[in-house]
């Protein structure tokens, strides 16, 4: 809803605005097979189409199939299958039509046929006039013999655009009025669209400032200088809007300002997104547009070009070290982008050596003055600035009420906390001194004086004889640290000069019970150790330029079961500086985010701020939870499932705030005991190197590193974890409704299910249970099932069957919703865990698809049992799935996450190595016992349906809502 608004908005001008329905149902289900025949007819032409074909083809042979199979379709013949007389002249003037006075005819065929209210510099050309003026306007006439005409009886010209309505502007019966926003005028010829759009479900405020213009084709040198000089700038402000959401007090929560050319729109659209609390939204909208206006007035830094120019050339480095590696469909949709924006299609290689022959010359007046340009639109906007042409939108989104009239949101406010905000003064910002690294040498020297690091042997719990500690192996090394870190290493140069690093720390919410600290300690925890960031001496913004230089992203995670930190990072030498001969290598990201991680680990400060915004985070995010039927209904049937087992539920409010800096501290600092902890590293590197520089950042971490934390009295180890609560029997059935203006409905059917490793909530294992219940079975398959993968695997072919049938019945045969989805919990070190499955639906069919993922799951157990194409069809997928994630290093480091740990004893080296055979050796009997170790009787299902309610004096207007076509693959507020 909130993109709608945000969409309808800023395309106000043309009926992009209003294209966002699937239409009227009460139309919808008058349609005859004529109507839509004529639709698809009329528009889906073959003069009203773009081929794009990608892969190992020889183009010839692709030219000669295309001509084939669609040279015999014709618009002509299309157009005489319309059956109604009326839009056939309509329908043949289409192709001529389709581009007249729009920016498909101004700039590419592959835009929409839409115009635009451009904000543009002074004097620069509306880009209709400009393509007019250098004749690359597509305006086809066709004549008309006219000898009516009594002046001269000359045949006349007449444009069949002046006949077809392409724009939809002429009113149609049973269409709806474009109600036309005003715009306001904060100053002399400063104009601003302003819309508030309130809603009982919003949690928070939001507000997002846009400026259209259009897109400049990047086809020359110049183009392509200015393009980066563009990106720069918006690196430079980004992090500076990052570094100050994450200052002592933030007065927004997330805020992202970018700039994307948009074939989809045929624009390209500048903006700024924002939320905040909305008792601070005049704070938030005051200091982000400060910002904008600091960068567009001041420019970058020196140390700012020279950060950002760096990180542009080492990503255009590691994209041509991908080369021909690059998926086809990756390919196909930077083709089609590139192409319909008019620039110019370039390999990954040319790409590069482009980039860095451009940024080897470009200087900071040029990026500075991409920066004025870029931010024009918000500096025009005060008193005595040059002023950009055209309007600037605004779309401010709020809770529809607050509890103090004051804050209330209008047009009137929203304008003038915006004039207000560019009559603010600026200063421009100063540069911040990086460390080049986070551990000197003499620091590393001293370490391994003190503490020498010494490998030892991997073990393992699945059989798997100990692994060497002085030899490299395949697919992966295994080893162990003198201190007690695990360490497992994969080499993959399928995503060239990347890689992933995943710590555990075994734990997770089920610690907080075990170990008696305050409930939602760890997890509010983990999320304040994300938003911190300042190491020993190192300030956060300090080491958060430094993450920044290195391009390492880190994401920091508590679940139920473990505290999770995963690193993202380049594998080459990152924080170069200079070009060519003259250019000077920093350290390799692979080291810089071992040094991270060493300091997590040893010099870590805990800051009351850094709380704060995670305790926000986590307030807004349960509060949300009771706003959203999907997240409300889950909720509840997590609840009844897990007998209100907190470990399972979302965290509230009076929890989160009961949690202090030194609850947070001790909680998470308790889990990371080297001896507690697995470090799981893939990627494009040399093997060897990689685990040289782990021996002597990690290896020198002290054995007893954060002991002084160990809870007193709790002498569990890290793998006595609890079960999942016993499912009570019976199960029930649960209904909640939600007020809300769209009427809609989610359903779902809940169960005991085993874990991922295949052990129950009782401390059995599907292995044991299948066994027990095949007493013919024969040795070779009593062998089989031993396979400490075998319910793993089972559990992955079941889930991917349990899906397909929900789609072909629910959706397909029974037409009762679009999406039906069959999951488990998955969790590795608890025992048991449960299967959801979740159906959408409209209202009145709710309760009918919920009666169908039942008969569902009955009939697999009983009359219609799983068959041999169901399970090779299975084995298909998920082998095939397999094989595409080997590709990337995240799935590599998954993989290797928890094979040395005790907490998973199933899972060891044979859990990768003899994936494709015990896949392969399935059987459908092994499936449908593995079936009957699931709570699928109609006793132990528990099942809920949540509806919404319309508030009262709400009129339904009849329309079905879906998704809005128009900004996707933009960013911000319009992600998705």
């Amino acid at each position: 809803r909130v993109e709608c608004q945000i969409l309808s908005t800023l395309h106000r001008e043309n009926r992009l605005a209003k294209r966002f329905p699937i239409g009227k149902e009460s139309l919808i289900q008058s349609w005859m097979q004529d109507d839509v025949k004529t639709w698809h007819r009329t528009h889906y032409r073959p003069d009203n189409v773009l081929l794009y074909v990608v892969g190992d083809l020889d183009p010839k042979d692709v030219e000669r199939t295309i001509e084939d199979k669609f040279g015999h379709l014709t618009a002509e013949r299309q157009g005489s299958q319309i059956k109604l007389i009326e839009l056939k002249k309509d329908a043949s003037d289409l192709a001529d039509a389709v581009v007249a006075g729009t920016m498909k005819q101004a700039q590419s065929w592959h835009y929409p046929p839409v115009r635009h209210d451009f904000c543009v510099g002074e004097g620069v050309k509306d880009v209709l006039d400009a393509a007019e003026d250098a004749g690359r306007l597509i305006r086809k006439d066709v004549s008309v013999d006219d000898t009516t005409d009594e002046d001269d009886g000359e045949e006349k010209k007449i444009s069949v655009y002046d006949n077809y309505d392409i724009h939809l502007q002429q009113p149609y019966d049973l269409d709806d009025k474009v109600n036309f926003l005003k715009t306001a005028e904060l100053s002399p010829g400063k104009m601003i669209r302003p819309h508030i759009f309130k809603h009982e479900l919003l949690q928070n405020f939001s507000f997002h400032l846009f400026a259209k213009r259009p897109v400049e084709p990047i086809d020359d040198m110049a183009s392509f200088r200015r393009s980066l000089a563009r990106r720069i700038c918006l690196a430079a402000l980004q992090i500076r809007l990052n570094v100050g959401g994450r200052s002592d007090d933030p007065a927004f929560t997330f805020v992202e300002f970018n700039q994307l050319d948009s074939a989809r729109e045929g624009c390209a659209v500048c903006s700024l997104d924002m939320t905040a609390e909305p008792n601070r939204w005049y704070e938030a909208v005051t200091t982000s547009i400060s910002e904008i206006r600091k960068l567009g007035l001041h420019g970058v830094t020196p140390g700012e070009m020279e950060r950002y120019a760096s990180a542009l050339l080492t990503d255009a480095e590691q994209l041509a070290a991908q080369g021909d590696m690059i998926s086809h469909s990756d390919q196909l949709a930077y083709l089609m982008e590139t192409v319909a924006n008019g620039h110019t299609f370039m390999s990954p290689e040319q790409s590069y050596a482009v980039t860095e022959q451009a940024l080897s010359t470009l200087t900071l007046e040029e990026v500075d003055a991409a920066a004025a340009e870029l931010c024009s639109h918000i500096t025009g906007l005060k008193d005595g600035e040059a002023t950009s042409t055209g309007v600037v939108v605004a779309v401010a989104c709020t809770p529809k009420s607050v509890s103090d009239p004051a804050l209330e949101v209008d047009d009137d406010k929203l304008c003038a906390a915006i004039r207000e905000a560019c009559a603010i003064d600026v200063e421009p910002v100063e540069d911040v001194v990086v460390p080049q690294t986070l551990v000197t040498d003499d620091e590393l020297a001293k370490a391994m004086e003190d503490h020498p690091p010494k490998w030892e042997e991997g073990q393992f719990s699945d059989g798997t004889p100990n692994t060497p500690a002085d030899r490299i192996t395949r697919p992966f090394t295994l080893r162990r640290l003198g201190n007690g870190i695990c360490v497992g290493i994969a080499q993959n140069a399928a995503e060239s000069q990347r890689g992933h690093l995943r710590l555990v720390a075994p734990g997770g919410r089920d610690a907080e019970k075990r170990l008696g600290f305050k409930s939602g300690a760890l997890a509010v925890g983990a999320r304040a150790m994300q938003e911190g960031g300042s190491f020993g001496r190192f300030s956060r913004e300090q080491v958060e330029l430094f993450a920044v230089d290195h391009l390492i992203m880190v994401e920091i995670n508590c679940n139920e079961e473990a505290l999770t930190m995963d690193f993202v990072f380049p594998t080459t030498n990152v924080g170069n500086t200079g070009y060519g001969d003259e250019k000077q290598l920093g350290i390799t990201g692979t080291e810089s985010v071992l040094q991270i991680v060493r300091e997590i680990l040893v010099e870590f400060n805990w800051e009351e701020d850094a709380l704060n915004r995670s305790k926000q985070s986590y307030r807004t995010a349960h509060e949300s939870l009771g706003k959203s039927l999907e997240g409300k209904s889950t909720e509840m049937i997590m609840e009844a499932v897990a007998s209100g087992d907190e470990r399972f539920l979302s965290i509230d409010v009076d929890t989160v705030n009961a949690v202090t800096l030194d609850d947070a501290k001790n909680a998470v600092m308790s889990q990371l005991m080297p001896s507690d902890i697995e470090l799981s590293l893939s990627g494009d590197f040399v093997v060897n190197d990689v685990l040289d520089m782990i021996l002597q950042y990690l290896g020198t971490v002290p054995a007893d590193a954060n002991s002084e934390y160990k809870v007193e009295g709790k002498e569990t180890t890290s793998n006595d974890f609890s079960g999942v609560p016993a499912l009570q029997l019976p199960g029930k059935h649960l209904d909640l409704e939600l007020e809300d203006s769209d009427p809609r409905a989610v359903a779902y059917v809940a169960g005991a299910a085993p874990n991922a490793w295949g052990f129950l909530a009782d401390g059995s294992t599907v292995a044991q249970r299948v066994g027990d219940a095949d007493k013919r079975a024969s040795d070779y398959d009593k062998q089989r099932r031993a396979h400490p993968l075998f319910a793993n695997a089972a559990l992955s072919l079941v889930s991917e069957i349990a899906n397909r049938r929900l789609f072909s019945t629910v959706r397909e045969r029974k037409q009762l919703t679009y999406d039906a989805n069959f999951s488990l919990t998955g969790f590795e070190r608890m025992n048991g865990g449960w299967f959801l499955v979740t159906v959408t639906a409209s209202k009145e069919k709710a309760q009918a698809a919920l009666e169908a993922c039942k008969e569902t799951l009955e009939a697999m157990q009983t009359s219609n049992p799983i068959s041999p194409d169901n399970l090779e069809s299975a084995k298909r997928v998920v082998l095939n799935r397999h094989e595409g994630e080997l590709r990337t290093s995240q799935y590599w480091a998954t993989m290797m996450s928890g094979i040395q740990e005790e907490s998973v004893p199933l899972k060891g080296p044979l859990s990768v190595t003899d994936f494709h055979a015990v896949i392969e050796s399935m059987t459908t009997r092994d499936l449908q016992l593995t079936l009957d170790c699931m709570g699928l009787d109609e006793v132990e299902l528990y099942t809920a349906i949540g509806k919404t309610v319309q508030p009262e004096g709400l009129v339904d207007d009849g329309i079905v809502k879906a998704s809005p076509m128009a900004g996707v693959g933009r960013g911000g507020a319009l992600k998705g």
